[in-house]
Parts: C-alpha cells; sequence; structure tokens
C-alpha cells in the first residue's frame, strides 16, 4: 500500500554532491614531482559495499510487506535496500543513543547532589528536496529504531504541520512560496522540539492534511515522552536567522542529536516530482475532497504543465536556495542514483 507524499508543493562547505561534481582529465607528472594530498574533508565518505558491511549481525525485523507499507509513491524501497542501508543506519543510531546515554550518566557523576539528569529524548533530524524520498527514510528509522529494546518508543513528526494556514499564507503573498523557510512557524516548530527535548510530559502539534492543503482545524498531534523523535523536513537544518535586534537565536537544528540529509541529482529529483504528481493525479486528486481534485478535470498534458512550472518557479528554487545548502550540516548525508537506490554515503567524523 503506498503512502501519500509529504509535499506537493513546499526548493562549513558540504561534500561534493552529484550535482557539482566535475570530471577533470587526469595530468601524467614525471616520477619525481610531488603528489598532492587529497583534500581534508570533515567527512567520511563510503560505497554503498562499504556501508552494508557495517550492519555487522544486526537482523532484519521488518518484513517485505512491511517495507511496502512503508515506501512513499514512486519510491524504491525493498528488503536488500532496507538490508544494505537502513539496517546499519538504525545500528549506529542505536550506539549514538547509547554514547549519549553514557554521556548523561558523566554528567551526573559530575554534578552529584548538585542535582541529575534524567533522560531526554534523543532527537534525529531528516531533511532533502520534495520528492527525495525523505519520508519513506523517515518511516522507515521509525520501524527500525523501535525495534531495538532499548528504546522502543519512536515518534515521527512532519514539519508540514507547522506551516501558516492558508489563509494566513494569502493574506501575506505566500501561496507561492509554500514550502520556503518564511512559510512556517518557525518559532512553534523550534519551542515544540525543545519543549520535548526538555522532558515535557506532553507537547501538541498542529495536523496537516495533504487532502485538503492545510492545517485541519481544531486536530492536534499528542507527543508524549518518546525515547527518539524523528523530525522531517525540507527545512530542518537550517541555522536561526537573527532575531529584529540582531541578535543571534536557537535554530531547531540546535536540539538534533543525529541528523540525514537526503541527496540526489537535481535532475533525478524534478523527473522523480513529475512522476508522482502523475500518479496522485490517478489516485488520490481523484478524491472529490483534494484540494488538487481539478487536475483531474483537465487535460494530462495541462495538469503536467501545471506541475512542471510548480517545479521551475517554486519547488527548484526553494531546494537551490534554501534546502541543498544545509546539506553539509548533517551528521550523515545519503545519496540516491536515478533509481532511487543508495549509491554513497557521507558520515561526519566526530
Amino acid at each position: 500500500m503506498h503512502r501519500a507524499p509529504s509535499e506537493i508543493a513546499h526548493a562549513p562547505s558540504p561534500p561534493p554532491s552529484p550535482d557539482n561534481e566535475q570530471v577533470i582529465s587526469p595530468v601524467s607528472l614525471p616520477p619525481s614531482a610531488p603528489r598532492s594530498r587529497p583534500e581534508a574533508s570533515p567527512y567520511l565518505d563510503l560505497t554503498r559495499a562499504e556501508w552494508s558491511a557495517l550492519r555487522d549481525k544486526t537482523p532484519l525485523p521488518l518484513s517485505a510487506a512491511e517495507v511496502e507499507g512503508l515506501r512513499g509513491l514512486g519510491d524504491v524501497i525493498d528488503l536488500d535496500e532496507v538490508r544494505d542501508i537502513y539496517l546499519p543506519l538504525s545500528r549506529l543510531l542505536n550506539l549514538y543513543v547509547g554514547a549519549t546515554d553514557g554521556l548523561r550518566g558523566a554528567l551526573n557523576t559530575f554534578l552529584g547532589e548538585q542535582g541529575s539528569q534524567t533522560g531526554t529524548p534523543f532527537v534525529i533530524g531528516v531533511a532533502g528536496s520534495v520528492a527525495v524520498g525523505k519520508s519513506t527514510v523517515a518511516r522507515l528509522l521509525q520501524a527500525l529504531l523501535a525495534r531495538w529494546p532499548e528504546h522502543p518508543r519512536v515518534e515521527r513528526v512532519t514539519t508540514d504541520g507547522f506551516l501558516l494556514p492558508m489563509r494566513e499564507l494569502k493574506a501575506r503573498g505566500l501561496m507561492s512560496r509554500k514550502g520556503f523557510p518564511e512559510s512556517y512557524d518557525r518559532r512553534a516548530l523550534t519551542r515544540f522540539v525543545a519543549d520535548i527535548k526538555a522532558g515535557k510530559d506532553e507537547v501538541t502539534a498542529p495536523v496537516y492534511s495533504h487532502l485538503i492543503y492545510d492545517i485541519v482545524p481544531g486536530e492536534r498531534l499528542t507527543v508524549r515522552r518518546p525515547d527518539i523523535l524523528i523530525v522531517e523536513g525540507l527545512n530542518v537544518l537550517q541555522p536561526a536567522l537573527p532575531g529584529r535586534d540582531g541578535r543571534t537565536r536557537v535554530g531547531l537544528a540546535d536540539f538534533f542529536d543525529f541528523s540525514v540529509y537526503v541527496d540526489a541529482r537535481t535532475e533525478d529529483v524534478e523527473r522523480w516530482y513529475l512522476s508522482r504528481f502523475r500518479k496522485l493525479r490517478e489516485t488520490a486528486f481523484q478524491d472529490p475532497s483534494s484540494y488538487f481534485r481539478k487536475y483531474t478535470q483537465v487535460s494530462e498534458e495541462a495538469a503536467m504543465e501545471y506541475a512542471r512550472t510548480t517545479w521551475r518557479t517554486i519547488n527548484k528554487p526553494n531546494l537551490v536556495e534554501n534546502v541543498a545548502p544545509t546539506r553539509g550540516r548533517a551528521t550523515l548525508i545519503v545519496r540516491k542514483g536515478p533509481d532511487h537506490k543508495v549509491q554513497r554515503l557521507s558520515l561526519r567524523k566526530l
């Protein structure tokens, strides 16, 4: 069963991306010429095979049917992809959670009678372009991490719930900027994660509906002290903007213990986006309540022209201007090939 997509229209230096790689012809040097050292990088680059070997003996807890239910529309995820990519990642995250608990114990030893810290949720950010598959990544991580006995309570929240209501976007002239940083209630989103990180017993968030393309009035999502919280969205890795007084503020990413950026060539993401729009036109958009139903009542050519225009004027500019520049802030960069399969990964060094 396919899941609905997370968005329809929402776009230190990072390591090289497939989008900016250059092909350089080799130059022959005389034997006596000194070899230049490879450029230093804050990341450890791993091939798919190298990464896959790091799963060690971690068992695969999901069935093919469960994986099918977790993947997004148009995404290509099978048991091999879960075994090779996401099992090693779940093992790494389990180690990170354990190390964080150990660090908390060291702090409690230092504080002694002055006070002790109880456990607070481990927060993971998942970022990337519209249609790149970050929602599938977030759902897979939620399912896999919840299987580890050390942290069975894993919650997932998307930033869609913190988009400004449609009436507010229209009033501010931001409907064509939906998904850009200014279209979110960033203060409320940061406060939501800060409250969870502070260990509050119960925190609520607005609920967004992709059917009506708006916040659902009166509906709230409740999160109650999870072991792990996964926050997924386009702009979750963006640094905080200075306030009106010029002072630097705390940003959402400041509360992350680990972050993942899902990367791919821009032309591949565009193709995935258009393919997904075409499939949605044949399925979810047929619902009489769908905001996008009007695109089922015009020719396919007209509907796809709308999708191409949306990509060109909204999604691609947002990716180039706001989303992709945050890639270098991630703990792990997951790079996909044209077939949605992960080809290589970059893990930030400690």
